[in-house]
């Protein structure tokens, strides 16, 4: 069993910046990847970022590629999601997740990831 546990979510106005954490817990894989994902109202869970524990490789949604920035911290079984110039849009719950994923294709699929966090909500008020 793997446990996460987001924090850092809150709320923020438009072009302001927030950095959430999630530490993880629990039993490691060997090709693990660590994920964020986020929901809003009446849509689906869409891919945000992620980093591949072992290598440190980085893959990042359009829609917040130059403003977001994941990066681990092996040490501590942490997860970082620096956010910055947010927009109103990035207002959602932010998930973390985790899988032992071995396609590069599959990182974006919320299907592919076996645990997640329960979540931190970030509101972007314009």
């Amino acid at each position: 069993q793997v446990q996460l546990v987001e924090s850092g979510g809150g709320l923020v106005q438009a072009g302001g910046s927030l950095r959430l954490s999630c530490a993880a817990s629990g039993r490691t894989f060997a090709n693990y990847v660590m994920g964020w994902f986020r929901q809003s109202p009446r849509k689906e869970r869409e891919f945000v970022a992620c980093v591949t524990w072992s290598n440190g490789d980085t893959y990042y949604s359009d829609s917040v590629k130059g403003r977001f920035t994941i990066s681990r911290d092996n040490a501590k079984k942490t997860v970082s999601l620096q956010m910055v110039s947010l927009k109103p849009e990035d207002t959602a719950i932010y998930y973390c997740a985790v899988g032992e994923i071995t396609r590069n294709s599959w990182r974006t699929w919320p299907g592919k990831y076996d645990y997640w966090g329960q979540g931190t909500q970030v509101t972007v008020s314009s």
